[in-house]
């Protein structure tokens, strides 16, 4: 496993959001919401596991994320490395109250994802 450099740690946190793309590329991406917990980044589908970007990041395990003028490749894991509670409560300290409308649903927390810089 690989882990985040402290000046990637604090873009990451600085930031509202960052565009994923599953796999090799030619995907545009999509942008998203991002939360750190214990430096280990998650973000969620609020539409749950049938959106389609949520779909391919499973199916695919890897691709990229820019945040800002950054592109990192990265492992992208359907799963949770922190609980449902510390990821919901990260969620509302950096967007307000009305993340729990977008990320607190069932299909939200079915739906998310634990990414890694590649090594």
């Amino acid at each position: 496993m690989t882990t985040w450099t402290p000046e990637e740690l604090a873009h990451l946190t600085a930031s509202r959001s960052l565009v994923l793309s599953a796999g090799d590329g030619g995907d545009p991406g999509v942008e998203l919401g991002m939360v750190l917990v214990a430096g280990r980044l998650h973000v969620r589908a609020h539409r749950g596991p049938r959106s389609q970007w949520y779909r391919a990041a499973h199916e695919q395990g890897h691709g990229q994320i820019r945040v800002g003028a950054v592109t990192r490749d990265v492992l992208l894991h359907a799963r949770a490395s922190a609980s449902a509670s510390e990821i919901e409560a990260a969620y509302r300290e950096k967007y307000g109250q009305e993340a729990d409308a977008l990320v607190a649903s069932p299909a939200a927390r079915a739906a998310t994802l634990w990414i890694d810089p590649v090594p």
